[in-house]
């Protein structure tokens, strides 16, 4: 059985959430997990809403159910088709203890230049752990943005 703690949903269809009620947020959050599940043997608690789109409706179907909301904090715009040099730039300016850095699969240069985006990150001194290393568990609540935030 794989362990799906390291794997969050996405979504189902990959829609404009902030567009959808309380309830078809839950639906696209809980069809995606019944695959997680149904690939690995367990089910995550990890959500990240497409775009980056997070208001209290997202928030409140996904924690309502159990979810801990994930936003990350540094894009690479890999989507747009940055080389692996030019989104290390994006990175390398910006980049800070406890970022969470968005990629895409399928995206022309990702996988080719992940090896070298991680072994930069750690050059810079900086460890990769997995998002779930990052979650407050106690005393926090997300805000309108989908950002965990101390109490």
């Amino acid at each position: 059985m794989m362990q799906a703690k390291k794997y969050g949903s996405h979504s189902d269809t990959h829609p404009h959430v902030n567009n959808l009620s309380y309830e078809k947020n839950i639906e696209e959050i809980e069809k995606s997990n019944d695959k997680i599940e149904k690939i690995t043997g367990s089910r995550t608690k990890l959500y990240r809403a497409p775009y980056g789109e997070y208001n209290n409706t997202v928030i409140n179907a996904a924690t309502d159910k159990g979810y801990y909301t994930i936003q990350w904090s540094l894009d690479t715009l890999d989507y747009t088709g940055l080389t692996g040099d030019e989104m290390w730039n994006r990175l390398d300016k910006k980049l800070v203890a406890g970022d969470i850095i968005l990629t895409h699969n399928g995206t022309k240069h990702t996988a080719d230049s992940l090896d070298m985006l991680l072994k930069n990150i750690k050059q810079k001194g900086f460890d990769i752990v997995p998002v779930s290393d990052l979650i407050y568990k106690e005393n926090y609540k997300i805000d309108s943005t989908g950002m965990q935030v101390n109490n």
